[in-house]
């Protein structure tokens, strides 16, 4: 799951323009660097930061990049890479060969990478204060927490209007109550979840997943689903479009869509969060850099600050302190927008990812 496009699939690696960041920024946090750092030149002085590209990219411009060069002296530079660059992050650990030296990556994508092998680097050690008080499910030994993503579902206002709204996955999959278009993801992530939830099961027993019992409750929806979407894009397109009154997608895809004016609504009831966060891929002779970059990300007033650029709730509560109510309600870790989210169990889809798509991608066909 992400913001743009968060279809798990192995390839080339997606590289968009490299972000050259320059320019100076006010910093509000004084990091002491190691006094050799000093003697290094320009380009050794430099870390390579994957992010997934779109409106990340401006947004941690502005909130990481530019201060952190300021304030320590090393530039991190931004580079888009596709989604769930796993393989390609092993990759580069096996042929030291290093594209990048630190990535933004989902929680799932992290337990992956540690689990198959310690691909990444341990963060035991990479502390400050604000790291202390991050929340222990937005962090562990290998991953520390900058924003939290979810998937929920949009309806079309003008296609409910006068009448009851969708507001849980039991309303989605009622097409008989709700009557309307429909698109889902094609893929099982979050997917399998929505059936089971629609189906009964309570939000603290939804894992391990019951197969059996969500393939069956997605027999009944099947023949509803107008469009299976692949891409973050294309679900924002449907809902802005009108193409499907009813869809299940990341909030930010939805909210971009609301703020463009379209007649569509959010319901937040059992949204599935998910966490992305930082991890320093393994052997990079530059990881003592990337971890001055974590601590400095950390900063709860940094992760309040790119979300001018995109929906997703930072991972560090006390950034609310300087987000702006407006924007605030936006954004999934909000507490009303929270109450009944669910947290999606990385650990769960790291172990068994493989066969589960493929029983997935079976059923598509069948």
């Amino acid at each position: 799951m992400s913001g743009t496009g968060k279809i798990v699939h192995i390839g080339k690696l997606q590289v968009g323009r490299r972000r050259i960041l320059q320019g100076a920024g006010v910093a509000t946090v004084a990091l002491t660097a190691p006094s050799y750092w000093r003697k290094l030149s320009a380009q050794e002085k430099r870390i390579v930061v994957r992010d997934p590209g779109g409106p990340y990219a401006e947004g941690f411009t502005e909130a990481f990049h530019k201060p952190f060069k300021a304030a320590t002296g090393i530039e991190s530079v931004g580079v888009a890479g596709q989604h769930e660059p796993t393989s390609l992050i092993k990759g580069m650990v096996d042929t030291k060969n290093y594209t990048w030296d630190m990535a933004l990556l989902t929680s799932a994508a992290t337990d992956q990478l540690w689990n198959d092998g310690k691909y990444i680097e341990s963060l035991k050690g990479v502390t400050s204060p604000h790291i202390e008080s991050l929340p222990k499910d937005m962090k562990n030994e290998y991953f520390i927490g900058n924003n939290v993503f979810t998937t929920c579902f949009a309806y079309n206002t003008n296609t409910f209007k006068g009448k009851k709204a969708p507001a849980t996955w039991a309303d989605y999959f009622n097409v008989k109550e709700f009557p309307g278009r429909r698109a889902m993801r094609k893929h099982p992530f979050d997917t399998l979840e929505q059936a089971l939830l629609a189906d009964g099961v309570p939000a603290d027993k939804l894992y391990p997943l019951d197969l059996d019992r969500a393939f069956k409750k997605l027999d009944t929806i099947k023949k509803d689903v107008a469009v299976w979407w692949t891409g973050g894009a294309q679900s924002s397109q449907l809902m802005k479009t009108g193409e499907v009154d009813i869809c299940p997608l990341w909030n930010a895809r939805a909210q971009t869509v609301i703020d463009e004016g379209a007649p569509v609504a959010i319901s937040w009831h059992n949204n599935l969060w998910a966490a992305e966060g930082w991890a320093i891929i393994k052997g990079t002779p530059k990881a003592d850099m990337c971890r001055e970059f974590i601590k400095f990300a950390v900063d709860p007033a940094k992760q309040a600050a790119w979300t001018k650029w995109i929906s997703y709730g930072p991972a560090h509560p006390d950034a609310y302190k300087t987000i702006d109510a407006a924007t605030a309600k936006k954004l999934p870790t909000y507490p009303d927008n929270f109450k009944t989210a669910i947290k999606a169990d990385a650990t769960y889809w790291a172990k068994n990812k493989d066969k589960v798509t493929e029983r997935f991608e079976a059923w598509l066909l069948s």
